[in-house]
């Protein structure tokens, strides 16, 4: 386990874009890529000469996002998907104009979030909007791709060629006991603090990989969650001003969280036993906080059960957007 200077700030990355093949052929998917880590791990994948979906809220977020890629040079595909993850109602739309142009997805990575918007924000569904953008969204995105997931690792050469990354955060810091709770209609409880309200949601992001590692794993699918790392990013642009200009000083660029993300999509490293890790900044294998740990057990087996609790919860809340 590194330790908490050395989370925060971590070793130089030992997997980049150096590291890769070509990757021509190959299908990415990448939430939140008009801007800020997505867009520079999109430049990384089309770099190799990877098709890269950039997926954003609005065709203008898009058509940023691929602009800026194509800036940086490379031979791949680069495509667009218009998806607003704080409306689940757009999210099949976007999978199906998806699913008629590719017949297969190496990798999703759920890189998209929300952070710290203005309290009491909501969802166009009336959820909480960072449990919807951050949980619920990116549930529903994984669950209708990964018939095309599984297809694509059917025909793989090996475990974990297919993989779902969930971006999280640092989860030693700022993070309630526990991580999440639930009320009596197995709703996650909002809570009171900003920082704290909004790290319930990067747990949940740990325990749906793990959830989905034990659902897609028998398939050869990899399914990891990942810290991308202190960085300056868009996240922070709810934040107050002096917060966002001591990150600027502090913080590295949004690179470093590319490659963090990179080694969790990609990193040969990783083996069917790392199936549902977590992973820390810039590309370590990191084990989760012990009380989030027992969040993966029933209580039976002296856990919580609070990840099943989750899955739960999102699986009722998008079963209409099926």
């Amino acid at each position: 386990m590194p330790s908490l200077i050395s989370l925060q700030f971590p070793p130089a990355p030992t997997f980049t874009d150096a590291n890769l093949p070509s990757l021509s052929g190959k299908v990415y998917l990448i939430t939140g890529a008009g801007s800020g880590v997505g867009c520079e791990l999109a430049k990384l994948l089309y770099g190799k000469g990877a098709t890269v979906y950039i997926a954003a809220r609005s065709e203008a977020r898009c058509s940023e996002g691929i602009e800026k890629v194509k800036a940086a040079g490379g031979n791949g595909r680069l495509e667009s998907m218009v998806v607003d993850l704080a409306d689940l109602k757009t999210i099949k739309p976007a999978v199906e104009r998806f699913l008629k142009k590719e017949d297969r997805l190496d990798v999703l990575f759920n890189n998209a979030g929300v952070m710290m918007p203005p309290v009491g924000s909501k969802s166009k569904d009336g959820h909480d909007l960072e449990i919807a953008t951050n949980c619920l969204a990116p549930y529903l995105l994984t669950h209708l791709l990964e018939d095309i997931l599984r297809r694509t690792a059917a025909s793989a050469s090996e475990f974990g060629r297919v993989r779902i990354v969930w971006v999280s955060s640092l989860l030693y810091m700022d993070t309630a006991y526990g991580g999440m709770s639930f009320d009596a209609n197995g709703v996650p409880v909002i809570l009171k603090k900003p920082m704290e309200n909004y790290m319930r949601t990067k747990v949940g992001n740990a325990w749906l990989a793990a959830e989905f590692a034990e659902r897609v794993g028998e398939a050869g699918i990899m399914s990891v969650s990942v810290h991308p790392g202190l960085m300056r990013t868009d996240l922070q642009r709810s934040m107050p001003w002096i917060v966002r200009r001591v990150m600027g000083l502090v913080f590295k660029p949004a690179v470093y969280g590319a490659f963090s993300e990179l080694y969790a999509g990609l990193s040969p490293e990783l083996k069917k036993e790392n199936n549902g890790s977590y992973i820390t900044a810039w590309g370590r294998l990191c084990d989760l906080p012990v009380d989030l740990s027992a969040g993966l057990k029933s209580t039976s087996e002296g856990g919580s059960g609070a990840s099943k609790k989750l899955l739960a919860f999102c699986e009722r809340e998008t079963s209409r957007f099926l």
